[in-house]
């Protein structure tokens, strides 16, 4: 038996029932009852008619019963070690208490403070041994780098 399917609801049409609508461009469109002809012929969306095929399709109506719910996956942190630390080394610091955490941080900044400290009074020693050196070569005139460069000196303003 030959069924057909409703241009505009999407329903079914048995033998014997129905209409046939020809348009100018000899495009077929069966019915499968005036309402739904009706409705085509005011070019009503059939996605908007509450009872067509296509708007419960579109709104998900009746098949809950058909298909259960898909489940899913919930995600599972896995940890992995990183470049520079590897897998039991981050376990430590993270079991680590956060009395001991506090006073590692504290000592790590003292001894970068300390190591900063250092290295400033290194350079203040280099930097009080070069202006020494050249005091005593008589080169220490040029201040700016524009001056080493040659430039020519720049003219005092007068008033008139």
């Amino acid at each position: 038996m030959r069924t057909y399917d409703d241009s505009f609801s999407g329903q079914r049409i048995y033998p014997g029932k129905g209409k046939l609508y020809v348009r100018g461009d000899s495009k077929v469109f069966r019915f499968q009852n005036g309402k739904s002809e009706s409705l085509f012929l005011q070019r009503k969306n059939p996605r908007r008619i509450a009872w067509t095929v296509l708007y419960r399709r579109q709104h998900r109506k009746g098949i809950s019963e058909e298909v259960a719910k898909k489940r899913t996956r919930r995600t599972v942190k896995a940890q992995r070690a990183i470049v520079g630390a590897s897998l039991d080394v981050i376990k430590e610091r993270r079991s680590m208490r956060p009395e001991a955490r506090s006073a590692a941080r504290a000592a790590a900044i003292k001894e970068s403070k300390d190591k900063k400290a250092a290295d400033q009074a290194a350079k203040k020693a280099e930097k009080a041994k070069g202006a020494a050196s050249v005091g005593k070569g008589g080169q220490g005139r040029i201040s700016s780098k524009l001056g080493a460069k040659g430039a020519p000196v720049k003219v005092a303003a007068k008033s008139r």
